[in-house]
């Protein structure tokens, strides 16, 4: 295992998606994300589909999914995320990650952390099933951007 930007492990892909929509159930999330409104008792749900180019040394090609967001009304965000990669010659991988985002307070940058498995049929990725991928990266909210580095460890 090599080390990359300080991540134990090797560089399977990075992605730059964009926000498609955002689902709101009762709550704004720019403002809970902004600190103008404090997250309900019962926490807040947005689902936030994106989708955008995957590229990197192990995997290319295009990720679509939705991430389940659940604000705690600890003010903890909660990532659940459902997503498919579909690799350059077509075929399917489907990725499944849960982890945190981390408000940086007065900025619209968020960090992420993602904890990632990935699985397939596809006999010529089927190196992926086996594999934990740990996935740091940041979402800014003003450009609905996110970018993510995915690492094999």
């Amino acid at each position: 295992m090599s080390e990359q930007a300080g991540m134990p492990g090797e560089l399977i892909y990075e992605y730059t998606v964009q926000f498609t929509q955002v689902t709101e159930y009762g709550v704004a999330l720019d403002t809970l994300l902004s600190g103008a409104a404090a997250p309900p008792a019962e926490g807040a749900r947005f689902d936030v589909a994106f989708e955008g180019p995957a590229t990197g040394p192990k995997l290319k090609g295009a990720v679509k999914g939705v991430d389940y967001l659940h604000v705690r009304a600890d003010g903890r965000v909660q990532l659940h995320i459902h997503a498919e990669i579909t690799t350059e010659d077509g075929k399917k991988i489907a990725l499944a990650a849960d982890g945190v985002l981390i408000l940086e307070p007065g900025s619209p940058v968020a960090r992420l952390r993602e904890n990632v498995t990935l699985t397939t049929s596809a006999a010529e990725y089927s190196w992926v099933n086996p594999i934990q991928v740990w996935a740091p990266g940041t979402v800014d909210f003003a450009k609905g951007e996110v970018r993510i580095k995915a690492y094999a460890v």
